[in-house]
């Protein structure tokens, strides 16, 4: 699939925002996601993964973190 680099952008930016809103309201939002899930097997935490990872495979981050647990 090809992506126009300037949807790439925003697309990245938009994955972004997400990771950061959901760091800076973890709890509220993990039992928001935790009952649309309908299940703790997914949780916030992974969700921020896949986030990091998608942005990561579109070219806006080097990859920091990536690998980690680590939590902004």
């Amino acid at each position: 699939m090809n992506l126009d680099t300037g949807d790439a952008v925003e697309l990245t930016e938009l994955l972004q925002f997400l990771h950061d809103w959901l760091a800076a309201d973890h709890n509220r939002l993990g039992e928001s996601l935790n009952g649309f899930v309908g299940s703790r097997a997914y949780d916030v935490d992974q969700l921020r993964a896949d986030l990091n990872r998608f942005v990561f495979l579109l070219g806006g981050n080097d990859g920091e973190g990536l690998f980690s647990h680590e939590s902004d």
